[in-house]
């Protein structure tokens, strides 16, 4: 009977899982919604394109470079106590940024938001054990409520951004977080488990055994990389991209010879489920981001829509992604996660073979069907993708994992970014939407191919 309870049977933990998710929702929902206020910042600052963007780009390598840290963070010294003091960092300085008194400070702010937001999903996933003891379910359950944050914030971004925006400015984008990280404080100390006993000593030892070259290492080359990709300086991008390579060859050479290492590159070698996971999300966010990232360019510039419909229109991918969700989890208790993650990405494939009908039109009806077909198996995909990764690692490992998982989804979007600005290159229409489609089936068949290789991790 104790595995049929739900979630919500239990306040206790239908509480700590609301915090939980509320402060997951926050990284997504930021690294979108200041899409819309790119105009204004422009005109406040007295900004060109180029240097506006590095208000994403901050946001988006701290996010990605940051997640992982944060997870072994959780891992060490507790989830409950850093998910606390990542939320206090982005409440007190979104209620500083505001006020900053030019744009660097802008950019400074937005990436002390993202390493705050960083701590909340490896957290939640460290503490995911014991919530489902706490209330006696499957570990799918609270874990599936906070892919469900994870996956819908993003998408409905744009549209809260631009209501934030175009009611009160941009200042606003910054202080919308102050009650919401505020009120994930509060729910999580009241009511999440308490941190069981981590890693203790004089700050000489833990300073000693965190293993700070590796870290530094692997950050640096997550950032050259990104920017690389990103064409963030473009005289210097082979420079860029050199350089990260270096250092992850020394980040590579200093895990395999120092003990505790940041990340075990041996026992992740081992790990094939794991590897699959990471490789099969990182390609599956890149065909999502596709269509999130490429559809709207193509209703506003081939379809004539204005920026408030393009935003209705990518609405149910969001809204569909959350209604099934809850009924992904309660397949993936049934049928396992295998069978749920090959569905899923079926679905994936009919999905992004009929966005090949935008070819021929961009009718409201038909968009409106489309962005909702595209968000059922982005919903089954991401809570299945999310499970694969939780049941593949070891308790004490599941923070540094869900961080990487986070970068993964990271890598997917930028890499989509990249190959979009290559296909629009030529001109945003209808033709060159045809020919990213048939990238689309291309990365799903790949995704398919890596769902079918994994098998679920046992002892």
């Amino acid at each position: 009977m104790g595995q049929t309870v739900a979630v919500s049977n239990s306040p206790r933990t239908g509480l700590a899982v609301a915090g939980l998710s509320l402060g997951t929702a926050l990284n997504p929902l930021n690294s979108s919604m200041i899409a819309v206020a790119l105009v204004v910042l422009r005109a406040d600052f007295g900004l060109d394109v180029a240097t506006v963007t590095w208000v994403i780009t901050s946001f988006y390598l701290t996010s990605a470079a940051g997640q992982p840290l944060m997870g072994r963070l959780a891992d060490r010294f507790g989830p409950r106590r850093l998910f606390m003091l990542g939320m206090a960092l982005v409440a007190v300085t979104c209620a500083l940024a505001p006020f900053a008194p030019n744009f660097a400070v802008l950019c400074v702010a937005r990436a002390f938001m993202a390493l705050g937001t960083a701590t909340a999903y490896p957290s939640a996933v460290v503490m995911v054990g014991a919530l489902a003891k706490q209330a006696h379910v499957k570990s799918t359950r609270p874990l599936g409520r906070i892919q469900m944050a994870n996956t819908s914030a993003a998408a409905v971004g744009p549209v809260v951004g631009g209501l934030l925006v175009g009611f009160v400015g941009w200042q606003a984008l910054f202080l919308v977080n102050v009650p919401l990280s505020l009120a994930a404080i509060l729910l999580v100390r009241r009511f999440a488990p308490a941190d069981a006993d981590r890693e203790r000593g004089r700050v000489s030892e833990l300073l000693r055994d965190s293993d700070i070259p590796g870290i530094l290492a692997f950050l640096g080359s997550m950032v050259l990389v990104m920017m690389a990709l990103l064409n963030v300086l473009p005289a210097y991008r082979w420079w860029l991209l050199g350089g990260g390579a270096l250092m992850a060859v020394l980040f590579v050479w200093r895990e395999l010879r120092f003990a505790p290492p940041f990340v075990d590159l041996r026992l992740l070698g081992r790990n094939r489920p794991l590897l699959l996971v990471y490789l099969g999300f990182a390609v599956f966010s890149g065909v999502y981001y596709f269509a999130f990232f490429g559809l709207p360019q193509l209703l506003q510039e081939a379809g004539g829509y204005g920026p408030g419909v393009v935003g209705l229109l990518m609405l149910p991918l969001a809204a569909m992604s959350v209604v099934v969700t809850p009924f992904a989890v309660r397949a993936i208790d049934r049928f396992g996660v295998k069978r749920v993650l090959i569905a899923g990405v079926v679905l994936l494939l009919v999905a992004s073979g009929a966005m090949w009908l935008l070819t021929a039109s961009l009718a409201v009806p038909l968009v409106f069907a489309l962005t909702a077909l595209l968000g059922v198996p982005y919903g089954v995909v991401s809570i299945a993708s999310s499970q694969g990764m939780y049941v593949s690692t070891r308790p004490e490992e599941r923070g540094v994992a869900a961080g990487i998982f986070q970068t993964c989804r990271y890598l997917g979007a930028i890499t989509a970014t990249v190959l979009i600005g290559i296909f629009y290159g030529t001109g945003v229409n209808q033709a060159n939407w045809g020919l990213m489609v048939f990238v689309m089936l291309g990365l799903g068949a790949v995704v398919f191919l890596v769902s079918l290789l994994w098998r679920e991790r046992r002892g």
